[in-house]
This record gives structure tokens, sequence and C-alpha cells, in this order.
């Protein structure tokens, strides 16, 4: 059996066909890695510049901020903060205590005058009651001893009357006896025994006399109750002088006190005037605040221009002005380092309100060339 024939020429044209496809795709995927590692490289450097430029602008704001002494923060203060309620009410109750002091004063000056007055008039009466007390006892010591020579003299009188008066109860019996022998009338009988009724009747008031002639000498001549009442009325009176004069300086004192109580309240709300709270809690328009730390307060100056910035530092615009500065001191949160720093409060006057959200102003001047 007879071998075929082999046709060679076409298969080694396969072959070729073959190898030089293969080629090709290993070409075109070569092509392909070559362009992927391409933009991985390019995407990787951009990165790299992106994160080394981010670095590089990141220790640029740090050191500006480090070095540069015009930024200021601005502060947006509302009426519904802690510190502005509590300054409300603390304003609130020093006006209200001041009031208070000021009808507590009016009360105890009008009531200093009322007891001066009274006190005066209480002087006027001492005077009086002491001559009236003189006078009286100058005329005890004349009327005294005449009267005690007098009551003596009644007592004598009263002797001797005594003596009359049983002669004439003789007679009395003697008018009896001769109306009993008719030798007088009925008439004539009563008369006399009148006469003698009367008489006796003389000599008990002198009697009576002679006993309150009594009592007046002893009223002149001893220290009576009715010197004592006397006397201690002029004591009452020193006494009651003396209470005033106390009560009157406690109350001139009392007065002083609530005068510098209230002097020192109005200080004190003068001095709370000049802290930005006051104003944000009595004024009612809008009001522009920036917190300076102690570093920059060279620039913090009245009339002083307030710039704005793009990216906080370029591109600067004037915004104001500086209207005020508070004395008071302020703590606050670095914008930038987010460290506690010290510092004060300015007011600002802005033509832009929108400034007043920026995260820095910067004072003076603007904090680079643009």
């Amino acid at each position: 059996m007879a071998t075929p024939p082999v046709d060679s020429l076409p298969r080694e044209t396969k072959v070729e066909a073959v190898a030089s496809e293969t080629k090709k795709a290993a070409a075109k995927q070569s092509l392909h890695y070559k362009l992927v590692i391409t933009l991985y490289r390019v995407f990787a450097i951009v990165v790299l510049y992106l994160v080394l430029g981010g670095i590089v602008i990141y220790a640029f704001v740090m050191g500006f901020y480090a070095v540069n002494s015009s930024w200021a923060a601005p502060v947006i203060l509302s009426a519904a903060d802690e510190k502005s309620l509590d300054f409300r009410e603390k304003l609130v109750t020093s006006q209200q205590t001041i009031e208070d002091l000021k009808v507590d004063t009016k009360k105890l000056d009008s009531g200093v005058a009322e007891m001066k007055k009274h006190r005066a008039a209480l002087l006027a009466l001492e005077p009086e009651l002491q001559a009236a007390i003189v006078r009286e006892q100058t005329h005890n010591q004349t009327a005294g001893p005449e009267l005690a020579t007098l009551d003596k003299q009644k007592l004598a009188d009263n002797v001797t009357t005594q003596k009359v008066l049983a002669e004439l109860n003789e007679v009395e019996s003697n008018v009896n006896k001769d109306l009993a022998a008719g030798l007088i009338t009925q008439g004539d009988a009563a008369t006399q025994l009148v006469a003698l009724n009367q008489a006796k009747d003389a000599y008990t008031d002198n009697k009576i006399a002679e006993v309150l002639l009594t009592d007046s000498v002893l009223d002149k001549t001893t220290i009576g109750t009715s010197s004592l009442n006397v006397l201690v009325k002029q004591a009452e009176l020193r006494s009651e002088v003396a209470q005033l004069d106390v009560a009157i300086n406690v109350a001139e004192k009392q007065l002083q006190e609530e005068t510098r109580q209230v002097d020192r309240l109005h200080q004190a709300i003068t001095t709370a005037k000049q802290s930005p709270y006051y104003l944000n809690a009595v004024g009612g328009q809008t009001l522009y605040f920036a917190f300076v730390p102690y570093d920059n307060r060279a620039n913090a100056v009245g009339g002083s221009a307030v710039y704005d910035c793009y990216l906080n530092m370029i591109l600067c615009r004037k915004v104001g002005t500086v209207k005020q500065i508070f004395p008071g001191e302020e703590q606050a949160i670095h914008p930038i380092f987010k460290t506690q720093i010290r510092g004060f409060l300015i007011q600002m006057n802005l033509d832009h309100a929108e400034s007043a959200k920026s995260k820095t102003v910067f004072l003076g001047r603007k904090p680079v060339l643009f």
C-alpha cells in the first residue's frame, strides 16, 4: 500500500501566520501594560506632589500664624449666650438694688430730718424747764420760811381762839339759862346761838387752814413729790434727747453706707458699660466683635482698618474699622492651632456683615502684599 504524498508548503504557511498573530497580541498587551504603568506613575507623582504641596501649605499656614501679629478672630455674641444672660441678670439686679437703696436713703434722710427737728424742740424745752425749776426753788427758798412763820402764828391764833371758845361755851350755857328763865326771847337766844356756832365754825376753818398751811410749808421747804415729778420730767427729756442722738447717729451712718453702696454700684455699672456684653445686652442693633490675643495688641488701635482675606491670608479687602477696645480679659481657642489663648475683645464697624463669620480678620494692614 503506497503512502500518500504530504503537502508541506501550506502547513508552513499556517504556522507562520499563527506566529505572526501571537507576536501582534503580545505587542498589544505590552503596550497596555506600559500605558497602565505610565498612568500609575503619573498619578503617584501627582499625589506625591499634592501631599508635598499640602504639607508645604500647612507648614506655611502654621508658620504664617505663628509669626503674624495682626490677626483677630471674629466673635458672634448672642443675647442667649450664658455670659450675656448672666450679665443681663446681674445688671438688672444691680439696677434694682440701686432703686431700693435710693428709696431707703430717702426714708432715712426724712427720718433723720424729723428726729433732728424733734431733738431741737426738746432742747428748746430744756432751758425753759430748768429756768422754771430754778425759779420755783428760788420762790420756795423765800416763801418757805415766811409760810413757816405764818404757820406758827396760826397755831398761836388757834390756841387763843380755843380759849375764847371755852368762854363761848359758858356764854352758850348762860343763854340757855336766860331763855329758860324767860329773860330773853327765843329769837334773841337763836341769834346768840348762831353767832356762837359761827365762832366755832371759824375755829374749825382755822384749824383746817393751819393743816393746809403746814402742807404748803412742807412743799416749800422740802423736796416733795411735785418737785420730784418735775425732776423726773427733766430726766426723761434729757434721756429722750440722748436716745435721739443715738438714733440720729445710727441713721446717719446707715445713710452714709447706703450712699457709698449706691456710688459703688454706679461705678460697677460704669465699669460694666466697658464690657461687650453690656453693649450686646442693651443694644438693639447687630454688633460685631473680635477676639485679639495679647501678642497682637499693638495692632488693635481704635480707627484702624479691618481686612478680610480669602483662604485666611491672601486676596484681602478692607471690610471695616476698629471702633472700641475692651479692657477685660477673655479666653478663646486659637482658630488654627486649637490651643487655649488669652486676650481681649474689640468692637468693629463692618461694611460687610459676612466678614463676621470669617475664621480670622487682620487689623491695621494686609498680612501679605495682596
